[in-house]
C-alpha cells in the first residue's frame, strides 16, 4: 500500500514538474538590441545621429527613419512600427492624441526650434502691404503658433481661444489674408505669397536661418519644447531610460550650440 502511494506521489510531482516548466512560466522577454525612432530629418535625425555612438555603449543600436509628415510618426509609435518618436512638441502631441484617439506620452525635452517669419518679397515687416498673404502651418498647435508671432508684432488680434485661426480674428489692421498649407510645404511657397511662418526643422531643411533670414522670430520662452514621445506603458522600459539620457546629455548640449548657433537651443 504504502509503495503504491509513494509511485502516485512520484508520478504527481513528475506531471507538476512538466507543466510548471511548459505552462505555468512566460518566457522571459528578449533584451531588446535595436531601438527604432522616426524623426523628421533637419535638426530631429541630425541630433539622433550624435547619440548613436552614446548609445552604443549602453548596449543598443539606433535605427533612424525618417518622415516628412507629422502624422505618420506618431501614427508608427502607437501601432508599434517604432519604439519612439522626435519631431514635435507638447500642445501638439496632446491635440493629437485627443484628435486620433492614440495613447503617446513624453518623455523628455530635447530642444526648441524657434518659429520664424520669411519672405522673399519684403525685407522688413514694415513693407507688408494691405492685403499681403501669409502662409502659416494647417496643424491646430502649430498654426495657432505662427499666428501668435503676428500677434506679438501687433499685426493681428484674436479671440480668447485655445488654438487660434483666421476666423478668431478681431482686430486686421492691414486686411491680412491667412493662408493654411501643410507645414513641410511653407518653404517651397515663399515666392507665391508675401511671407510665411516656418517650423524651424523645415526652415533649416531649405537653407533659411530664423536668427539670420527671419523678419520676426518667435520668443525664446515659448512653451513648445520638442520632445520624445513614446507609447503610453513603454516609457519606463530600459531601452528608453537608455535613450532619454543620451539625448539629455552634454554631448547633445554641446552639438546643439555648436551646430545651430542660436537657431536651436538646447531644452533640457
Amino acid at each position: 500500500m504504502l509503495k503504491n502511494i509513494l509511485k502516485l506521489a512520484l508520478v504527481g510531482a513528475v506531471a507538476l514538474g512538466i507543466t510548471a516548466c511548459t505552462g505555468s512560466e512566460e518566457p522571459k522577454e528578449e533584451a531588446k538590441k535595436v531601438i527604432k525612432v522616426g524623426a523628421t530629418p533637419v535638426p530631429h535625425s541630425e541630433i539622433l545621429e550624435i547619440v548613436k555612438p552614446l548609445l552604443q555603449a549602453k548596449g543598443y543600436e539606433l535605427e533612424i527613419v525618417e518622415f516628412t509628415d507629422y502624422v505618420t510618426p506618431n501614427i508608427a509609435v502607437d501601432e508599434g512600427e517604432l519604439d519612439a518618436n522626435f519631431f514635435q512638441h507638447t500642445p501638439y502631441l496632446n491635440e493629437f492624441n485627443k484628435s486620433k484617439n492614440t495613447k503617446l506620452v513624453k518623455t523628455v525635452n530635447v530642444h526648441l526650434e524657434p518659429m520664424g517669419l520669411y519672405s522673399q518679397k519684403i525685407k522688413s515687416l514694415d513693407e507688408l502691404e494691405d492685403g499681403a498673404t501669409i502662409a502659416v502651418p494647417n496643424d491646430p498647435t502649430n498654426g495657432s503658433r505662427a499666428l501668435d508671432v503676428l500677434v506679438k508684432q501687433g499685426l493681428l488680434t484674436f479671440k480668447d481661444v485655445q488654438f487660434k485661426t483666421a476666423i478668431d480674428i478681431v482686430d486686421n489692421p492691414k486686411n491680412l489674408k491667412i493662408k493654411e498649407l501643410d507645414a513641410p510645404q511653407l518653404p517651397r511657397v515663399l515666392g507665391e505669397v508675401d511671407a510665411a511662418i516656418i517650423n524651424t526643422n523645415y526652415a533649416l531643411a531649405a537653407d533659411l536661418n530664423p536668427t539670420k533670414d527671419a523678419l520676426a522670430i518667435e520668443s525664446k520662452d515659448s512653451p513648445y519644447a520638442n520632445i520624445l514621445v513614446v507609447r503610453e506603458g513603454n516609457e519606463n522600459k530600459d531601452y528608453i531610460k537608455a535613450l532619454n539620457e543620451v539625448l539629455n546629455s552634454k554631448e547633445v548640449k554641446e552639438f546643439i550650440a555648436t551646430k545651430y548657433k542660436g537657431a536651436i537651443v538646447e531644452a533640457f
